[in-house]
């Protein structure tokens, strides 16, 4: 329960083509890819901060 098999992928995907159409997939697949590079690269920021920040209260 809960896994997701091919055929179920294929019938998602089928209806987001019927929704949104075939010629703003890219767009959104743009969208989504950026939002995720964002997110990730906010993480990746604030746990250098949080280490910067770590190290100055050490060293005080």
């Amino acid at each position: 329960m809960g896994g997701l098999g091919m055929s179920e992928l294929v019938i998602i995907l089928l209806i987001v083509i019927v929704i949104f159409g075939a010629s703003r997939l890219p767009q959104l697949g743009k969208g989504l890819g950026e939002g995720i590079r964002n997110f990730k690269n906010s993480l990746k920021s604030g746990h250098e901060d949080s280490t910067e920040n770590e190290s100055e209260n050490h060293t005080t």
